[in-house]
């Protein structure tokens, strides 16, 4: 990766090309194909980084392999004080990760600080569930059950580009703290903030505990697959890919853990404040560029105040600030990469051609900016059936609550979704007859690192966060005794 004094990545990720392996971290490239990094705000190239390949896997799995005994006898005491210590390591180093998350991602600087501080949470987190009791003593007549949780063995943990520090996060810390070591494929589209991790957490870890491999999305999480040593695969990303991945464990009866895409419907039912709705909406919509699994996607509103809603979005939407994301004042950054612009341009030309009403704002002429835009889409539209991954709102009106739960219900791939309404017993009786894993009632951002995190059907399986994250990386044992 290049770097110069003038660079804040060089703060963070520093001396990590021709490292051999296990020297600070295992499995990092040592003479790869180097790849440019641009900075989304320009197109500009910012850095480059060299790519691993199926040798580098084996190289950090088998460094896994070896410390694994070593960190599965650690103490959870012990596990637990290396896990606050990483995330004192995320907190004390928030400007210069921001920066890089920043300029990788194309994400405002304020929300990339907020990633660093969420990142830190998970960490803190799972260090106090280490130390949380889980074993049971049961006895049943005339013998005695010693039920416990073991570590799995090695863990890949591979995630994508949208979150490319707190999704590490929330897979490295639950699997450390169960015992497990790990294997970290980071998205080859924003490497450096998982390899910044990597070294920050590798001060406070036996040697091969934490481990990179930066290369070809397909090769490295193949390889990482195919190992015999790897027991469990936790991977984020789309559905088509993640259902490849658990296809191919499974002819080795790997363990997954699976967050896939999602489709999240914001529900603002007749009773609603609407004030509420509306900034909880633009909350749940455009945070990270509106690239994130469980982005408000679907908005439903009651015919009843439709009209009301609508006027509210047409004012505030096309008016969000877009430019540079390391200007304060910037509300909404560009998106990763040209080609998902040009996306989501043709899936609104598209609406538009369809007979749907769009409203949109302004964007810079330099870099990957797609116009935040409003789509009233009460006819049918390619819009509504995609996981938009960007700026663009689609809305529609809604009469009937049951055909609205059995449309979602019907799209089998319920992540996150959003319930707006006056009344608590009625907003929960709504998420609960949704197939979702996760409902926001009345705000746009659900997710914290103390609850399970997962989806129903099509979005995956398993969970991330909570003490359910915990034991994803952990194997139950009973033990009967005779009296």
């Amino acid at each position: 990766m290049t770097s110069d004094s003038t660079n804040p990545i060089a703060d963070v990720v520093t001396h990590l090309d021709g490292v051999a392996p296990s020297a600070i971290v295992a499995g990092l490239p040592r003479a790869g194909e180097r790849h440019d990094l641009p900075d989304p705000s320009t197109g500009n190239t910012f850095a480059d980084v060299a790519w691993g390949d199926v040798d580098d896997v084996h190289d950090a799995v088998r460094a896994a392999v070896a410390v694994a005994p070593e960190w599965a006898a650690t103490s959870a005491r012990e596990r637990a004080a290396a896990l606050r210590a990483i995330a004192a390591e995320l907190r004390e180093n928030s400007a210069a990760l921001a920066d890089v998350i920043m300029m990788e991602t194309g994400k405002r600087y304020a929300e990339a600080e907020g990633e660093v501080g969420f990142s830190a949470q998970y960490f803190e987190w799972f260090a106090d569930a280490a130390t949380m009791p889980t074993d049971q003593h049961l006895r049943t007549g005339a013998r005695r059950f010693l039920v416990s949780h073991q570590p799995v063995g090695v863990v890949a943990a591979v995630s994508p580009w949208n979150f490319p520090l707190s999704i590490p996060a929330r897979k490295v810390a639950p699997a450390l703290a169960a015992g497990s070591p790990v294997v970290l494929k980071p998205s080859e589209l924003t490497p450096l903030s998982g390899l910044g991790l990597t070294q920050l957490a590798g001060r406070h870890l036996p040697g091969g505990s934490l481990n990179v491999v930066v290369g070809d999305g397909e090769k490295i999480t193949t390889a990482l697959v195919d190992q015999d040593s790897v027991a469990a695969v936790s991977f984020t990303g789309s559905t088509r890919v993640g259902t490849l991945v658990a296809q191919r464990a499974m002819g080795s009866m790997t363990r997954v853990t699976m967050e896939l895409g999602g489709k999240a419907p914001f529900v603002i039912c007749a009773d609603a404040d609407l004030d509420v709705a509306v900034e909880a909406l633009l909350v749940a919509k455009f945070r990270n560029n509106g690239a994130s699994c469980i982005a408000a996607n679907n908005v439903f509103v009651h015919r009843g105040v439709y009209d009301s809603v609508l006027r509210s979005l047409a004012d505030r939407i096309p008016a969000l600030r877009v430019g540079d994301p390391r200007d304060p004042a910037t509300e909404l950054g560009p998106l990763l990469r040209q080609s998902h612009v040009a996306r989501l341009t043709d899936l609104v030309r598209r609406a538009e051609a369809d007979g749907c009403r769009v409203r949109a704002g302004n964007v810079p002429e330099q870099g990957w900016y797609c116009p935040p835009t409003l789509v009233e889409a009460e006819n049918d539209t390619a819009l509504w059936g995609e996981e938009v991954f960007g700026p663009v709102c689609v809305v529609r009106p809604y009469d009937d609550e049951d055909a609205l739960v059995r449309e979602v219900n019907g799209w089998r791939c319920g992540l996150g979704g959003y319930v707006m309404s006056a009344s608590a017993e009625h907003a929960v009786e709504l998420a609960a007859r949704l197939r979702i894993g996760i409902v926001g009632v009345n705000n746009g951002a659900p997710n914290t690192p103390e609850v399970p995190f997962g989806g129903f059907g099509f979005a995956g399986f398993g969970r991330e966060g909570g003490l359910t994250g915990l034991h994803e990386f952990t194997e139950q044992q009973s033990i009967a005794l005779a009296r």
